[in-house]
């Protein structure tokens, strides 16, 4: 089972208060560091202390359907409208966006940065055997990298095909340690320390878009969830103060996410 890791972050302490609320969370969206800039100016002006379970999106919906945090935030748009069709969540709300990028050995063996599509890259891969690392764990990324192998209709296994059950952070350390391919998000990678001889080699084709959405979990199913304080937050998170801050988080001069509130779906 996906480990969980809990994080209390905000102005209240970690005694808990009517104005907690709990936030299930992508490994991406922490590994990334943006947390870090946005929990506390949500506690400043809103009074509300998030608690983050940092997990992948599988597990934070599955935590959703249990009614064990009050909202969610996550990345697999055919897992998010699932959740909302067995009424587990009241709506979507779009909040930003990055992408995913293909990491690997600067060498490139696999020759994946002259590759045309995300497809051909993952077709490269195959071809020449080149390690490659997958999550493994059923986050939002894991599932975006199957999609890839089966729209690529390229077949993976064998002994170069390492899935590792673990989250973004780990994952990247796994394929530092290998020195192998392996599917990233870009805020994840910029945010990464240990780089090792891995680099950035194939970005940009459009089916690598990666959305973030936020979803309150169904009061009606769980009557002690705090839907006052999911909306509240939700209105924090499309808001310009929250545009701010995400547009201006970069490292080393890049941005990591793009502010894209849409209205409730």
């Amino acid at each position: 089972m996906t480990r969980i890791l809990a994080l209390v972050l905000g102005l209240t302490g970690t005694i808990a208060s009517a104005e907690d609320l709990k936030l299930a969370v992508t490994t991406s969206f922490h590994n990334s560091g943006l947390s870090e800039i946005l929990l506390p100016a949500i506690a400043e002006d809103t009074g509300i202390t998030v608690q983050l379970l940092v997990v992948g999106t599988g597990q934070a919906i599955r935590l959703g359907e249990a009614g064990d945090v009050d909202a969610i935030l996550v990345h697999s748009r055919p897992a998010e409208d699932a959740f909302l069709a067995d009424g587990y969540g009241t709506h979507r709300r779009e909040i930003m966006y990055n992408d995913f990028v293909f990491i690997g050995p600067v060498a490139d063996p696999a020759a994946i940065a002259d590759a045309d599509t995300a497809a051909d890259a993952l077709a490269r891969i195959a071809q020449t055997e080149a390690v490659f690392v997958s999550r493994g764990d059923d986050s939002g990324t894991h599932k975006k990298e199957l999609s890839l192998w089966d729209a690529a209709d390229v077949s993976r296994g064998g002994d170069w095909y390492r899935p590792v059950g673990a989250g973004m952070g780990a994952a990247l350390n796994t394929a530092a340690g290998m020195n192998a391919y392996i599917l990233a998000d870009r805020a994840s990678w910029l945010n990464f320390g240990n780089k090792a001889d891995l680099g950035l080699l194939f970005a940009g084709d459009p089916v690598l878009f990666n959305q973030y959405a936020y979803i309150p979990v169904n009061p009606e199913l769980h009557g002690h969830i705090k839907a006052d304080l999911a909306v509240k937050l939700e209105d924090w998170l499309t808001s310009p103060r929250a545009a701010e801050l995400i547009n201006s988080y970069t490292i080393n001069g890049e941005t990591l996410f793009t502010f894209n509130a849409q209205p409730a779906s």
